[in-house]
Formats: structure tokens, C-alpha cells, sequence
């Protein structure tokens, strides 16, 4: 017998069943346009971003380096065009590592080479090219290019790299380029404007020292990019736009490179420095440092052994001697004793001493550099012999808190504020110094006054202070500060902006003090009896000028004896100057390690430098 009770039952319960999976597929439905309708409306703008990211990429391309030129046009910093080799991983047919291996069998690759080009295929996108070697010889081009085939994603191609023509020739200004290592890179990323370190995308060189590294951002100019179509492989199609890159600015300096050159042919073998300044201006008008270095071993990465030479060389060669080497002044100092005498009340024009070649503190004998003395000696001729004994009696009267206070004010003991890095401060002694140098608090004493006002003891200049003092005293007290750039130059119009170094240095000074100390300092170079007299016979104008000699190591009362001291123990040779003295257009502090007098080594140098910039280039 057929239950049609059960048959119904069944029947319902299969109807809510398919109920349900209408309903479930219903629900599953409306999930799907739910997502597709978020995708396509609400998130449509971020996903066709990303769809274009995946498609089109974007590939710096690298802005010209800015030139740095002198006054006069000469170049002293270019680019020249060199074959180089890049790698496109995306187009690579075997493993990195077994392209370069074959790769070193036709061209020079060093471990440094691949652990460069490691690290831009880490950060680069894979579709774009990395840099392997640089500055490739014609004969590594030929053997590439003849086997060039078998290496599919590795390109020969040219660049720019910088290039220095003149070589050393003001290579401590300039300064250099080098590849842009972990701590350049840290610290572009660390700037808090993201656009900084954008800005080195596809760039592998940075300024590290000199006018190359204060004025980098000028001189690099502005990243352009290519966007590039690309497969889902990552391989180039097409490029859809390019935005051009902005070259830098270049650099004109106020360098005069023919009194540059001058200058540092004049030096010969010798360690030293020399600083000449435009005293209306500020200009720095010859910047020199001996011995020099090539910067072009820096571009792309100095080898191991010319590093090691620079390094372990005893003349120090990459010493910036006019910005941080220091020196005692010597007799130099004179001059601003002498003012500082005048400006404080302590001596006037007519005040004279009887020198008997020595001067007596707390039973101390400090002897003058003339056995027996000089004799009736006033202020003017203290400057023009050079007498030690009469600035042994003043720097006592004045004490060491005063003679600090004067000479603060033209700058010593100070940085100038060069447009450069790294300069040093130098030292300006006082009590207070001396308490907070030695660990125990030095107790200062006369002798310690006495040394320091003859320009020895603990005084510590740089060329560039003493320089910029000069220049102080020849302009009436009034000078800019010192500085390297005369004028930006756009990389594309070639318009010039002139360089504003700020408001002026102003010291009150009274005419009559400051025409008393210059007319002695004509006198040193002019007269018979003046240290400087057989340097400047026969020139064709006439000059302001001191001569110092200063001590690298004490005597402890003995006699120096040149030949007899080793040559690094040996006095350091210093002069000062300026000309013409009546209308000053230069002025110009020298030393030269461990030479001796002043006025026979550190003097002819002068000389050669006033003739060839006051005489000769015109």
C-alpha cells in the first residue's frame, strides 16, 4: 500500500532544500557583485595605479654636472663622455654571478666592481640598468664589442664623468667627486625632504670634498624620468614620456687660476700654504695647499695603493693646510700688536725702548733674535726690524686678557666662515683657554704672555685667519668675509647671479693707529734696514709686508740651529703682505713648513705672486 502522506513530506522537504541553495547561490552572487562593485567604484583609482605601476615605470635620468670655472673662464671641474658597462638583470640569460665571471675574462671587474653593482640591482627595479665599470679603455670597447652577443642584458654605452683638467691645480678648493657610498646614501635618505634623495635616483656620484661638496645641491641640478611600458617579464616596450632632466648650476670662482698656478710653482717640493685675498672684496683670489693631490684618482673610487700613498705620506697630501692646517704667526703678529699698543693707550708714535737684545721676567732671560739688540727702537722701526724685545715689554704691560680681547676682533682664533668645510678655529689663547685645555686648569703665567706676544707660545692661526686679518688691516678695517664663489651660472641660459658673501667685518679703528702700523710695513719692504727689503728690491710697486719665523719646538734656552735640527723640527717660515699699499688689491699670508726665515723663503713666494698678479697679468 503507497504512503501519499510520506510522498508529501518528502516533497517539502525537498522544496526548502532547493529553497535554500537558491537562496545560498543568491547570497553568493550578491557577495560577488558586492566585491566587484567595491573594486570597480570605490577602489578603482588605487588599483589602476597599481595596474599602471606594473605596466609603466618610471626611470631617472640623470641631470649634467654643473662645470666650476675660475674668473677668468678656465675650467677647473667638467664632464667628459667615457664607455661604460651596465647590466639589465630582466635581460640576463644566466646567473648574475656567471656573466660577470665570463664578463672578467674580456674586461677588468674587481671585487669592488661587483659589490657596487650588487647593491643598484638590490635597489634598482630589475628592468633597469645598473653600472658595472666605468672609464673602460679602448681596448677592453674593442674585445667587449667583438664578443658583445653572447652577453644579452649587458650594454656598452657612454656617460658623463667628472674630470679635472688642471689636475692638483687648486685641488683643495675644488675638491672631488666620488661614488656615493652606505653613509652618503644614509644621509640623503635621513634629509627630512624626501625629494632629496629622490632627486640620486640613477646618480652613483656625490661631491666629497671642497666647493664639489658645499655647493652640491647647485652643482647636481634636478633628476629628470622616462615612463617606460613595460611586459609582465618587465622588459621595455615603449617610452611614453620624458621629463628632462635640469642640469646644475655652474660654478665661477674667484680664483685666478694663472696666480694659482704661480703660486704652487713656486713652492716647489715645500709643505706649506698660502692664502690671497681681494681685501675690498673678499674674494680669494689664490688658494693653495702643498703638497697637492689629483683629484681625478677619487672619481669613481681611488685604488687601493694611490689610497695608501696619500695616506701613509709623510708631507700629508690630502691635508687642507689653508683651512685646517694651524701655525704659530710669528713675527707676523707684530703689526696687530703694535695696533693693539696704540688702540689701548699703551705706547704712541714717539715712545721708545733701549734694546740690549733681552728681556728680564721673574729672573727669566728672553732674548731678542739680534745678539746684542737693536738699540733705540720706537714703534715704527719694532715693525721694520722685527724687534723682539720691544714686544716682549708691551705684551707684559698689556697682558693676556687684552691682547686675546684685540685680536678677536680681526677674527683670530675664529673660522672665517669660508664657503667651505672643516674649517678649523685655530687657537686664541687666554687664561680662561688654558684653564679649560689642561685637565688640572693651567695657571697662566708672564712668560706665557711674553711668548705670545712675538707670535709664539700657544698661538695657532690658519693661513686663511692670518690672510683675512691682513686684508683687515690694508682696508681700513673693513672687509667681507672670505669666499670661493664669485657667481652662480645657470646651466641653461648661462645668466649669471653674483655670489653675496654678507655684511661686511667693521672694526673702529683710528686712522692715525692704523696709517702709523701700514706705513711701517712699507717700510719693511722698502727700506735698507727692513726684513723684507732684498725680497721687494726692484718691483714695480710698492708693498706693505712682515716677515715671521716661528719655533715647531722649543729651545729650552738653547741656540737653533737650522742644519742641525731635523727637518720636521725645523722653524716655519711665514710671510705677510699687500699691495699696491696706497690702493690695496691683494693681500696674501704664506708659511712654509719647517723652512726657517721668513724673509728668505716665505718672502720670495710673496714676490712672485704680487709680480705675476700686479705686474705680469695685466
Amino acid at each position: 500500500m503507497i504512503d501519499f502522506q510520506d510522498r508529501h513530506g518528502e516533497l517539502r522537504r525537498f522544496r526548502r532544500r532547493l529553497l535554500a541553495l537558491f537562496a545560498f547561490v543568491v547570497l553568493c552572487f550578491g557577495l560577488l557583485a558586492a566585491r566587484l562593485a567595491w573594486l570597480q567604484l570605490a577602489r578603482h583609482a588605487h588599483y589602476m595605479a597599481q595596474s599602471d605601476g606594473n605596466r609603466i615605470a618610471l626611470l631617472p635620468v640623470m641631470p649634467t654636472r654643473g662645470l666650476i670655472l675660475d674668473r677668468n673662464g678656465v675650467v677647473l671641474a667638467r664632464n667628459q663622455p667615457v664607455h661604460t658597462l651596465e647590466v639589465t638583470p630582466s635581460r640576463l640569460r644566466a646567473r648574475l654571478d656567471s656573466v660577470l665571471d665570463e664578463l672578467a675574462k674580456l674586461v677588468a671587474i674587481d671585487a669592488r666592481d661587483r659589490r657596487r653593482l650588487r647593491r643598484q640591482v638590490a635597489d634598482n627595479p630589475p628592468f633597469a640598468a645598473s653600472l658595472l665599470r666605468s672609464g673602460l679603455t679602448d681596448e677592453e670597447v674593442a674585445r667587449f664589442t667583438a664578443q658583445r652577443f653572447r652577453f644579452p642584458g649587458v650594454e656598452l654605452r657612454a656617460r658623463l664623468l667628472r674630470d679635472y683638467p688642471l689636475g692638483e691645480v687648486a685641488a683643495h678648493a675644488v675638491g672631488y667627486v666620488g661614488r656615493i657610498d652606505p653613509a652618503a646614501q644614509r644621509a640623503l635618505e635621513a634629509n627630512p625632504d624626501p625629494g632629496v634623495a629622490a632627486n640620486y635616483r640613477g646618480t652613483d656620484t656625490i661631491g666629497k670634498e671642497g666647493l664639489e661638496k658645499s655647493y652640491e645641491r647647485q652643482l647636481h641640478g634636478r633628476t629628470g624620468y622616462e615612463q617606460v611600458e613595460r611586459t609582465a617579464a618587465g622588459r621595455p616596450v615603449r617610452t611614453l614620456s620624458r621629463v628632462e632632466p635640469v642640469p646644475g648650476a655652474n660654478l665661477v670662482l674667484s680664483l685666478d687660476v694663472g696666480l694659482q698656478r704661480v703660486v704652487e710653482q713656486a713652492f716647489g717640493d715645500a709643505r706649506g700654504a698660502l692664502v690671497a685675498i681681494d681685501p675690498a672684496s673678499g674674494e680669494v683670489l689664490a688658494f693653495v695647499s702643498r703638497p697637492g693631490y689629483d683629484p681625478n684618482l677619487f672619481v669613481g673610487g681611488i685604488d687601493p695603493q694611490s689610497w695608501r700613498a696619500l695616506n701613509t705620506s709623510p708631507d700629508r697630501p690630502l691635508l687642507n693646510r689653508p683651512l685646517a692646517g694651524t701655525y704659530a704667526p710669528g713675527s707676523t703678529f707684530k703689526p696687530f700688536m703694535a695696533l693693539a699698543a696704540l688702540e689701548l693707550g699703551k705706547r704712541n708714535a714717539t715712545h721708545s725702548i733701549h734694546d740690549a737684545g733681552y728681556f728680564m721676567l721673574g729672573g727669566h732671560r728672553f732674548n731678542d733674535d739680534k745678539p746684542g739688540g737693536h738699540g733705540e727702537v720706537d714703534l715704527y722701526r719694532s715693525i721694520l726690524v722685527s724687534c723682539d724685545t720691544w714686544y716682549y715689554q708691551l705684551g707684559n704691560e698689556l697682558g693676556i686678557d687684552a691682547i686675546s680681547a684685540f685680536m678677536a676682533r680681526f677674527g683670530f682664533g675664529a673660522p672665517t666662515g669660508i664657503d667651505l668645510e672643516h674649517e678649523r678655529a685655530g687657537v686664541l689663547p687666554s687664561q680662561d683657554w688654558k684653564r679649560k685645555r689642561f685637565a688640572r686648569g693651567g695657571r697662566w703665567n708672564g712668560g706665557d704672555t711674553v711668548s705670545i706676544s712675538i707670535g709664539q707660545g700657544y698661538n695657532s692661526y690658519t693661513m686663511l685667519q692670518l690672510a683675512h686679518a691682513v686684508a683687515l688691516l690694508a682696508n681700513d678695517g673693513l672687509s667681507p668675509r672670505p669666499h670661493l664663489l664669485r657667481a652662480l651660472e645657470d646651466g641653461v641660459t648661462h645668466a649669471r647671479r653674483p655670489f653675496d658673501p654678507g655684511p661686511a667685518t667693521r672694526l673702529a679703528l683710528r686712522q692715525e693707529h692704523l696709517d702709523l702700523v701700514r706705513r711701517a710695513m712699507v717700510g719693511v719692504t722698502t727700506e735698507r734696514d727692513g726684513t723684507g727689503y732684498k725680497v721687494f728690491r726692484g718691483a714695480a710697486y710698492t708693498a706693505a709686508g712682515k716677515s715671521g719665523t716661528a719655533q715647531v719646538v722649543g729651545l729650552n734656552g738653547g741656540k737653533y740651529d737650522h742644519h742641525g735640527t731635523p727637518e720636521h723640527l725645523r722653524d716655519n717660515a711665514l710671510f705677510t703682505a699687500y699691495a699696491p699699499a696706497d690702493r690695496p688689491r691683494i693681500a696674501i699670508a704664506v708659511v712654509v713648513e719647517n723652512a726657517g726665515w721668513g724673509s728668505a723663503v716665505a718672502g720670495p713666494i710673496v714676490r712672485k705672486a704680487l709680480d705675476y698678479y700686479l705686474a705680469e697679468r695685466d
